[in-house]
């Protein structure tokens, strides 16, 4: 994907950035609860290339952006409000870079990527980290790869408008292909868990776009904060499973997303021994646990994700389910390698408007 520069500014970039998408093993919708999640990259990536702006575009700050995967070509100032668009995140991350106190000059960025819009496998983090890491380089930056993710979050909290946990960058900005990476986003303390090497990681997109707006997302982040502080906790990730009869007496629906933030972070941390055990059953029936709870108590599946989990399983998926924000995208299953051509084809089979991601 590299050259879009070139092809667009006439002149080579001066630094590149990835990220790569990612699918998420189990802990959905608990990283904003201060909890575990256990997500992977995957092989889908954005590349941003970077370099400066024309001398006779520096007497004001203006940020020149190029997306081959739109054909748009956008300018784009400090002070702006947001537009709504995929230029928000990119504007989003160079003001975060600038409140952190780093001098920000006009500049252009190309990005490319073939990561899906719409298939719940984080397009907008693998911009950011891209983003972020692009004018690392070109800047000469101290930013480690934590604040890289600490960056893309605030830039997606402040200025998009969506206050989404840190899951997606720290996974874009620190994960290793083959692994999971083990994250408690209290602490951003990380593990790296090999995945097994005779099954496999697929996804597979439902054909209805993950339409998580900032509203929905947020009305659940105000219920956990609500039902956290019902509970007398900092958050839900201080409650065990040996409160649930507690979640029972709280108001709906509050107590049905509690109980699936708790019992989704111990699922994490019993997938993480299953993993480390070689109990690949008991990790498949833990992704089906979660899919169930993000259905039953977090209701952000929908129908055609149902299904599509069901067909998974039925053709002999492992473990099958709901992965990202919900409403619409992706399901992510766990397939034996030998097994994974035919057991798509008979998914897909069923379910004509899927296709594997």
């Amino acid at each position: 994907m590299n050259g879009t520069f070139l092809a667009m500014f006439g002149a080579a970039p001066d630094s590149v950035g990835e990220a790569p998408a990612r699918a998420n093993l189990l802990g959905e919708h608990t990283d904003y609860n201060d909890g575990f999640v256990l997500p992977t990259p995957l092989a889908y990536r954005t590349v941003v290339e970077a370099g400066p702006a024309p001398a006779s575009r520096r007497a004001e700050t203006v940020f020149t952006m190029h997306a081959a995967q739109f054909g748009e070509t956008v300018e784009r100032r400090p002070g702006e409000p947001k537009r709504g668009d995929w230029s928000d995140y990119p504007l989003g991350c160079l003001l975060e870079l600038a409140a952190a106190g780093h001098a920000i000059p006009s500049l252009r960025l190309a990005i490319d990527s073939d990561v899906p819009i719409g298939a719940g496998i984080s397009s907008s983090a693998a911009l950011e980290v891209a983003v972020l890491r692009a004018v690392r380089a070109l800047l000469d930056l101290d930013l480690d790869d934590v604040a890289i993710a600490r960056l893309g979050q605030r830039a997606e909290n402040r200025y998009v408008g969506m206050q989404c946990g840190i899951m997606d960058q720290m996974v874009a900005s620190l994960g290793t292909f083959g692994q999971a990476l083990f994250l408690d986003t209290r602490d951003l303390v990380t593990e790296l868990v090999p995945l097994p090497a005779a099954e496999r990681v697929a996804v597979v997109h439902c054909g209805v776009a993950h339409k998580l707006t900032a509203g929905d997302y947020n009305t659940r982040r105000r219920e956990c904060e609500a039902a956290a502080a019902a509970l007398g906790v900092e958050s839900l990730r201080d409650v065990g499973t040996d409160a649930l009869d507690r979640l029972a007496a709280l108001p709906a629906p509050l107590g049905r997303r509690a109980r699936h933030v708790v019992t989704e972070n111990q699922r994490v941390l019993d997938g993480v021994a299953a993993l480390k055990a070689g109990d690949i059953a008991r990790f498949g029936a833990l992704m089906d646990a979660s899919h169930a709870s993000q259905r039953d108590d977090y209701e952000v599946s929908i129908p055609e994700i149902d299904a599509l989990a069901d067909s998974a399983k039925r053709h002999g998926a492992i473990g099958a389910r709901l992965t990202g924000g919900g409403f619409g995208g992706s399901i992510v299953a766990l397939v034996e390698n030998g097994a994974y051509e035919g057991w798509l084809a008979r998914v897909l089979a069923d379910r004509p408007a899927a296709r594997a991601i």
